[in-house]
């Protein structure tokens, strides 16, 4: 991995929303003005092209009413969230998702982090890179699965 890059983008954030799915670029896109200042866009270049990227968040961030009251529970315990995490699909199966998570704790120098997902796949990824699955959550038509790094029940 000695021609990856990891670091904050601070400035041309489209080209991070063009790299993600439709439908997530729609929960995220058109909020980024309102959470910007309470997240942190990470990403991994390579030959100066984003290939893998993720949010980490000091608050809320939007379409999440179903689950605030627990994210708020977890940010007032120092849990910082992370969301929006992608790796380019020509890209995958290269551990990228565990060297944006390792380079990430790095940069924050922070340990606590959670997550939600609802890919019951990933359970072997966030288990190998340190997270604990708490719990399945209701959202709407779906159920998702909390993650906790760094957990102590």
């Amino acid at each position: 991995m000695e021609s990856l890059t990891f670091r904050q983008l601070t400035t041309e954030v489209q080209q991070f929303f063009d790299m993600l799915p439709s439908e997530w670029q729609k929960e995220i896109a058109p909020f980024w003005k309102d959470y910007e200042s309470v997240a942190k866009i990470y990403v991994i270049e390579e030959d100066n092209v984003i290939i893998g990227s993720g949010i980490m968040f000091s608050a809320c961030p939007p379409n999440f009413t179903y689950f605030e009251d627990e994210a708020n529970y977890w940010f007032s315990k120092g849990y910082l969230y992370l969301g929006f995490i992608w790796i380019a699909k020509h890209k995958r199966s290269n551990n990228l998702g565990s060297y944006w998570l390792t380079e990430l704790k790095k940069a924050e120098n922070h340990d606590k982090y959670f997550l939600l997902t609802e890919e019951n796949r990933l359970h072997k990824f966030y288990v190998k890179n340190g997270f604990t699955r708490i719990k399945s959550l209701k959202n709407e038509d779906h159920f998702e699965w909390l993650y906790l790094s760094d957990y102590e029940s």
